[in-house]
This record gives C-alpha cells, structure tokens and sequence, in this order.
C-alpha cells in the first residue's frame, strides 16, 4: 500500500480516511491473500484503525466501507486469532443488528457485518469457540422469531449462513441453540415461506436459496455428535414435525430446474440425518386406487426420480461419493423402514424379470445403473449401492444373485460372509415370496449363468475330442500359469472358509481339496 494512502487511512480522521479506505476496498475487493500487508506489519495496523472507525459514531457515514475492509482483510488467516478480540466481535454483532447494543443499522451494513462474520468464524478456532458466549446465535434466533417475513432475504440469507458455519464448526453451540427452541424456529420458519407463496406456482430463486440454508442448519442440529442430541422426550416430536415439514418441501416447485436440484438435494441431505423409523412419515393415506396400499407414495417416487438424475449425470468416479451416497443413505432408510416402503420402492428399482439376455449391469433402468455400482471404486457408493439391493431382496443371497448376477455382487458376499451362499436366514422380514417369475424369466431360466446373471447360449464343449492325457496337460499348464501369476505377486487364489469369506491359499494345489464338496453340492442343486 503507497506510503500517502496508508497514512490517510489510519489518519484517525474519518473524513481524511474516506477515499482511501474506498480505494482500498475497490482494489481489493478479488483478493485473498496479503501476504505484502501481513510481512511488514501494516495489516494490523489497518485492521485496527478499522476497528477504531467502527467504534465511533461520528465515522456512522463510513461503516459500510469499513465493514467491507474487516471482509476483505478478514480471508488472510495469519494474525486473525491474535487480533480478534470480544469487543471487536462485539462490535460486528452490534453492526449486525444481532448484538447486546441494537442501534438498528441499515440494511447495506448488517449485510456487510454478517459476511465479516461469516469470515471469521470460518477462517477463525478462536472466533468459533468465542460464538458459544456471545449473542451470535441467540441474537439470529431472535431475529427469525420477532420479524418472520418482513425483513430482506439477502438478511435472512446471511443469517443462514452465519448460523451454519457456527454450528458446523462448533458441536458445543449445536447444544445451545436446540436448548433454545432454535429447531423449532427453524422448521417454523420453513413453514412461513411456504405459506408467503402458497397462492404462487413455484419458489423463486431467493426462497431456494434461503430454505437450503435453513435446511443445512437443521442438518447440523440433527446430525448424530458426541455432544449430545436432544433430550428423549423432545427428540421425538421434533423429528415427526421435521418428517412433516420435508414432505412438504418435497411436494412443492421451484422456478428453474437448477434451483428445483438444490432445494430437493438439500432435503435429501437433511433425510440423511433423521432416525430410520420416521420415514414412513413420508407417505399418507389415501384413497384407493390412487396410491400403493392405501398411501400415497408421491414423495417416494420423487426421491428415486431424484436418483436417476444423479446417476444419469454423474461423470465421474470422484465425484460419486458427494453426488450419490446421500440419495442411496436415504433410500437405504426407506427400506429399512416399513414392508410397505420396501415392497413398493422394490418393484419400481426391481420388478419382474423379463428381459434377461443382457446382462444386469447392461441398459438405462434403475436396476442396470445400480448393478454398474456394485463393482465401483468408490467404496461408499458401492456399499450403499449392494445394501439398498440386498434389503430389497429380502437380505436373500440366492433372490440377489438372480436379481444382479453373483459376478457384481460378490464384493459385497465376500464382505458379509456369504460367498458360499451360506449365513443365518434374514429376521424381520414377511414370510411371503413376493416373488412371481415372467413368463420370459421361465422360458429361459434353464440357461441363465448366475454369474453373469442374464441368458447365456450353450457353447461348445472345448474339451471334446480330447483324450484325457491333452486334458490333463492342459490343466497343469492353467495350475502352472495361476502359480506364476501368484509368485509374481498379481493374484493371490484363495478358497471360501468356514466363515463364508475368502482366505488366500499358499498353493493353487490346495484348492484341489474343495472338489469332492463342490461336485456334492453341484450334485444336490441339480
């Protein structure tokens, strides 16, 4: 910073200051770093000839200004715990309007205080643990309570905002602000912006944008901590107006599909952190023959039509994980949750075999698509991919193998000790089969490799013709190329053990000891 333009600006003098402290914030409104201020110690000088300019009334004309400076020098960590101070945070609540000393500022400087808040408690451990003490979160409550609707939304917003980042980064606050009714507010506040636009067709833009915050606040408060979660007997009404409120966010537009992806993503995150059991909250009765089993199952298809979208735009393995696993977590819940959920979720992800020449993970249905996942290299995916499947199946190894091929879902048997086909039978599930075979999924049964998992054309015999010596030539050539292979450290054979998972073998010979128990069991199957 010239030499003429720094003096100005910590002249003391606000009206002196003014220009430079414009020129400043104009400069340097797209930077992040200062490193040039932060070496030669003129960043905190400036920060507290801001704060200085802050603290008195007569430089009110300049507060706008001066908050965009503590912003902007406020993105470079370095002295930021050494010169944060309770009066300085003090004094961006107050300019917030969210303080112990409300004086009631514009809108333009409460805008500006909460993104230096913001700032700060990102950039900032000090700044995050002083939030459990001050009128940070109390103040935001406050605010939602007392004007509802009648305050901007770029205020509400912010509010947002500042309350996520608070209570992400400090589980303790999480505890306060549940203590405070601050998830009651919440959802009530969720509920005014769906009653201000109840005679609209859609949510604009500003409402997507706010309702998501919310909802990742809510996200926050909810999520399991080793802090505490509410107490018992709370706990429960909480979640059964939550359940309410979600389904009711679910059933309503927004103005672009962009903004319509964010508000469900939003919701479905928030899905993530709710107890298994409030999920058939998500379906009400109805009138037949408008639902399944006299519920309405509105919401449900909406989160696997929110499925497919994902799966058919995701592009790459990196990002499945962050794109996939909160739709699957969610799912996965849903058929935990009650028969009715599993039976109906199952026959729109599993109905009926009928076209069985092609492989499982071949085609564009929900099935297809979910079976390509069960060998992903993202593991997250692939474990909520094989047990959103195997729930569905009933957690029937022989129901799954039919349904996605013992190929794909052999990871997820190897995990679960069931390689074999073997493990105690599924509890909790009816009796009944749900199972009724096509007409096509007959015809071609006979031929289906289990594998594969699809119709598979009897091939030639490459061993006729041959005399049993070139047979077994041709066997030791296969032992001695699997024992090289081992010897090189590319594979490493392995055999089924006791507890249904696979333990490596020293040599490919000892695999010759399960023979006589596979042709006894090949025996008893056909």
């Amino acid at each position: 910073m010239e030499k003429d333009e720094y003096e100005k600006f910590i002249s003391g003098d606000w009206k002196k200051a003014e220009e430079s402290i414009k020129r400043f914030v104009d400069q340097n409104d797209q930077k992040f770093h200062f490193m040039e201020l932060t070496t030669n110690g003129q960043w905190k000088v400036l920060w507290e000839a801001t704060f200085d300019y802050l603290a008195s009334e007569e430089s009110a004309p300049i507060y706008r200004d001066c908050l965009s400076v503590v912003r902007i020098l406020s993105r470079d960590k370095t002295y930021l715990d050494v010169c944060i101070t309770d009066e300085r945070i003090n004094c961006l609540l107050n300019a917030a309007n969210i303080g112990a000393d409300v004086k009631k500022h514009e809108s333009a400087v409460v805008i500006e205080a909460l993104k230096c808040l913001c700032n700060l408690v990102f950039n900032s451990k000090k700044c995050q643990a002083m939030c459990l003490n001050n009128t940070s979160t109390s103040g935001i409550i406050a605010r939602i309570r007392t004007h509802k609707l009648d305050i901007e939304y770029e205020i509400q917003y912010f509010d947002m905002k500042l309350l996520f980042l608070i209570t992400a980064l400090n589980p303790e606050v999480r505890k306060k602000v549940r203590s405070d009714d601050g998830m009651l507010s919440l959802m009530e506040k969720l509920e005014d912006i769906m009653g201000e636009n109840r005679d609209c067709d859609a949510f604009f833009d500003k409402q997507v944008d706010l309702i998501g915050e919310i909802l990742k606040v809510l996200f926050n408060l909810t999520v399991p901590s080793e802090v505490g979660i509410p107490a018992e007997e709370d706990k429960e009404d909480h979640f059964h107006y939550l359940i309410t409120v979600l389904r009711n966010l679910f059933l309503r537009r927004a103005t672009s599909k962009e903004k319509q992806q964010d508000l469900w993503s939003n919701c479905v995150n928030l899905l993530t952190s709710i107890p298994t059991q409030y999920f058939t909250e998500l379906t009400v009765e109805c009138e037949e023959p408008k639902g399944f089993e006299g519920h309405d199952m509105t919401v449900i298809d909406l989160l696997l039509n929110f499925l497919r979208s994902r799966l058919e735009s995701i592009q790459k393995v990196s990002g499945q994980n962050e794109c996939l696993s909160p739709i699957l977590t969610a799912l996965v819940k849903c058929v935990r949750s009650s028969s009715r959920l599993r039976r109906y979720i199952r026959s729109q992800v599993l109905p009926p075999l009928r076209d069985v020449r092609r492989r499982p993970e071949d085609g564009t249905e929900l099935r297809n698509y979910l079976c390509r996942l069960l060998t992903t290299p993202a593991l997250q995916v692939r474990d909520l991919v094989a047990e959103f499947l195997f729930v569905m199946c009933k957690e029937n190894v022989g129901r799954m193998i039919k349904y996605t091929g013992y190929g794909n879902a052999a990871g997820m048997f190897a995990n679960r000790g069931l390689l074999g086909g073997h493990g105690a039978p599924a509890e909790g599930y009816s009796s009944d089969s749900e199972d009724s075979d096509t007409e096509e999924y007959k015809e071609l049964q006979h031929g289906i490799n289990p594998v594969l998992g699809c119709y598979e054309p009897k091939k030639p015999n490459i061993f006729e013709g041959m005399t049993e010596e070139q047979k077994e030539y041709e066997a030791m050539e296969l032992v001695n190329l699997m024992d090289k292979l081992q010897r090189q450290g590319i594979m490493q054979p392995g055999r089924i053990g006791p507890d249904g998972r696979p333990v490596p073998v020293d040599h490919i010979l000892e695999l010759q000891e399960e023979l006589p128990q596979q042709q006894s069991d090949h025996k008893r199957k056909t």
